[in-house]
């Protein structure tokens, strides 16, 4: 699926882009547009997502929310393996339309890989002075089992 006309406009200029109201989105260089995806209900920050422009297009014309995963050079559906889909209910678009929030309604325990509820399941301790620095769980548990949920498909996560 190509960006198409009628969804995404040509930048033509600065008032354009920051006042107007056509959607003109800009793509990294390797083609990429941030999404952070956030709980519409709770506003719990789910996930951090990359998005082309098929993956933008995709997510507007179904709301249905789809990314392009970098570690597997492959469009996909957040859900299509889990069945935890994720509804687009909003999607805000920043002032220089280089990059989107989805809120959304997670059918569904999780969004994470890893089984918690949001991929932001720990933060960094800066009251902690050691080295590495230290990180906390915001999430004690789990929301689902990951390894049942994920059985026989690659971790996306690489080193």
């Amino acid at each position: 699926m190509t960006a198409a006309p009628l969804l995404f406009a040509e930048r033509t200029s600065v008032e354009q882009v920051e006042l107007g109201n056509e959607l003109a989105p800009r793509f990294d260089a390797a083609g990429l547009l941030p999404a952070i995806v956030v709980d519409a209900a709770s506003s719990q920050i789910l996930m951090l997502g990359q998005m082309n422009p098929d993956a933008l297009e995709r997510t507007i014309v179904t709301r249905q929310a789809h990314f392009w995963s970098r570690s597997r050079q492959a469009l996909w559906r957040k859900g299509e393996h889990s069945g935890f889909t994720q509804t687009v209910e909003r999607m805000l678009v920043d002032d220089d339309q280089d990059a989107v929030i989805l809120l959304v309604r997670v059918e569904g325990p999780g969004s994470c890989h890893v089984g918690f509820r949001s991929c932001f399941y720990r933060e960094v301790d800066l009251d902690s002075h050691m080295r590495p620095s230290r990180l906390l769980r915001t999430e004690t548990e789990p929301a689902f089992d990951a390894a049942a949920v994920y059985a026989g498909l690659p971790n996306p996560t690489k080193l």
